[in-house]
């Protein structure tokens, strides 16, 4: 019987001058003399399992006393791990930030079939021969690469304007002779896979792969090729990138967004101002999206034959 694991509630280790009262989970939801660049903050917390991405989230909103605050990357309820947090401006460079390669650790039942391919509504399990490590490991070789993948069904992928997974539970769609996937084939790649543990049943494997795959369609593919039903027992999100759990201590975003830095050459008071800028008056004057810190403030900008902003007046950390 699977148990959910307690959640935590270790307060992070480095919040620059916040007091320990003000960090206590029952923190005030008025802020009283915080900084706004106080309430800007970045760091990767470990989502219990079974729990929702969302109800993990406003349990750290409660923790902190923000209101504004976002995770990147869904974990799904019965996954756990690292997710990625931000509040203030900083949930705005979710789609700045490096997060690939992802890492996972899965482990995975053989013989045992679910339509959301994990442990949450496995509907039958059958007994299947054990497999030889050569066997497994030959297999999970051959997913290394690129490649296409289909999405489950029970996903968050929006079909029409609506979340897949939502569909299914509307009984607005139904499994098919047992046909998990969506139509809609998505690009992916699988950097590195190894298997760490066979103990039949049971698999256990360490992926890193591109953002957007579903690990629970790669379990299910890997069962495939041995030629039975499979379902995903855990799943654990190890990293994102550089991003991965530490006590929540809190990030600095420049150190972690998938751009260069750029050099304006003339006065900053233009970009406080969010004048229009000369491309000339930049050091670097190619193509891209860069980084240009200014006072107390960064911002986005692109550079395409002419300089616009995408974000400014960013608080820096």
């Amino acid at each position: 019987m699977f148990k959910p694991s307690q959640l935590h509630n270790n307060a992070p280790s480095q919040l620059h001058n916040f007091t320990t009262s003000q960090l206590h989970n029952n923190a005030p939801s008025q802020l009283h003399n915080f900084t706004t660049s106080q309430l800007n903050l970045l760091f990767v917390a470990n989502k219990p399992m079974y729990i929702s991405s969302n109800k993990f989230l406003n349990q750290l909103k409660r923790k902190y006393g923000i209101k504004k605050m976002g995770f990147s990357g869904t974990l799904d309820p019965f996954a756990c791990g690292c997710l990625i947090i931000a509040s203030g401006q900083y949930t705005k460079l979710f789609r700045f930030l490096k997060k690939t390669p992802k890492t996972y650790i899965a482990t995975l039942m053989l013989g045992a079939y679910s339509p959301t391919l994990d442990i949450e509504k496995i509907e039958k399990i059958e007994n299947t021969a054990s497999f030889s490590k050569e066997q497994i490991t030959d297999i999970l070789k051959n997913f290394s690469g690129k490649q296409k993948q289909l999405p489950p069904k029970y996903s968050a992928k929006k079909i029409n304007g609506q979340r897949a997974y939502n569909l299914m539970e509307n009984r607005q769609w139904t499994m098919e002779n047992e046909n998990v996937y969506l139509e809609k084939e998505i690009d992916i790649e699988i950097f590195d896979i190894e298997l760490i543990n066979y103990s039949h049943p049971f698999i256990t494997f360490k992926a890193s792969v591109s953002e957007g795959t579903y690990i629970r369609s790669l379990g299910f593919d890997i069962a495939q090729k041995l030629g039975v039903n499979g379902a995903l027992t855990y799943l654990e999100r190890v990293n994102e990138g550089k991003f991965h759990y530490e006590c929540e201590k809190i990030l600095n975003p420049l150190d972690y967004l998938d751009m260069e830095e750029n050099f304006y050459l003339k006065d900053p008071e233009n970009l406080i101002l969010g004048k229009k800028l000369n491309i000339n008056d930049f050091e670097i004057k190619k193509n891209g999206t860069y980084y240009v810190k200014y006072d107390k403030y960064f911002a986005i900008i692109e550079i395409n034959e002419e300089v616009k902003y995408i974000l400014n007046r960013i608080e820096l950390c």
